[in-house]
């Protein structure tokens, strides 16, 4: 059947485009709604299911060479949630505040892993499993925040992981109210909060640009 065949004949027939109604968000929206979140709301509980769905991802997206060597430990609040935020490190930049401040961390946790050596190949198709789980997270109503600095050696111990773990993926209800600030490329990229508002910096889409 030719493209826009339906479209075209319902136009010859009553004598008006169709309106097609989008469903769901663009890409640029969840890009928008998906923020690094470090304050949680404890009152939801996040499931397994919701983690598994989140998970099922990584078997659409892509993978270099198509090695797919991911493997995800799956933790929720009645799952070892307790033991895996402790080992986590979250908000660099502001040490002073300690966060996640208490009462308001997350409770539940994909941990990535790999089957084999970490490797270039291995970095990348991590980027596009996090960032990928990341969104699907945010098109479920959820926020998540992605964590590479961890005690990796007590996290592989507390949950009996088979292989490396390499980040963690938070998830939960965000709790936060989260702003994008636009700055010069030369200016700090350094995140802040100020009158219960985290700030992020992004650079300038027109000096991310190499010019000819």
């Amino acid at each position: 059947m030719a493209d826009n065949y339906l479209e075209k004949r319902y136009e010859e027939v009553f004598g008006k485009k169709k309106v097609v109604k989008r469903v769901g968000h663009t890409l640029d929206e969840l890009l928008l709604k998906n923020r690094s979140t470090r304050g949680y709301n404890q009152q939801f509980v996040v499931s397994r299911e919701m983690l598994q769905q989140i998970v099922g991802v990584n078997t659409k997206i892509g993978s270099g060479c198509n090695q797919q060597v991911l493997r995800f430990r799956l933790v929720t609040r009645d799952t070892g949630a307790a033991a895996v935020l402790p080992l986590l490190r979250m908000g660099a930049a502001l040490p002073d505040l300690h966060l996640p401040l208490a009462g308001t961390g997350p409770e539940a946790f994909i941990v990535c892993c790999s089957t084999v050596a970490e490797s270039k190949l291995v970095d990348i198709d991590l980027g596009i499993s996090l960032q990928s789980m990341a969104l699907k997270a945010t098109e479920m109503g959820l926020s998540s925040l992605i964590v590479g600095a961890f005690n990796k050696g007590a996290l592989r111990e507390a949950l009996s992981l088979p292989c490396e773990p390499l980040a963690v993926l938070c998830v939960g209800k965000g709790a936060e109210r989260i702003e994008l600030v636009p700055i010069h490329a030369d200016e700090s990229h350094a995140y802040w909060r100020e009158e219960g508002v985290h700030y992020v910096p992004k650079v300038r889409l027109e000096e991310l640009i190499i010019d000819e």
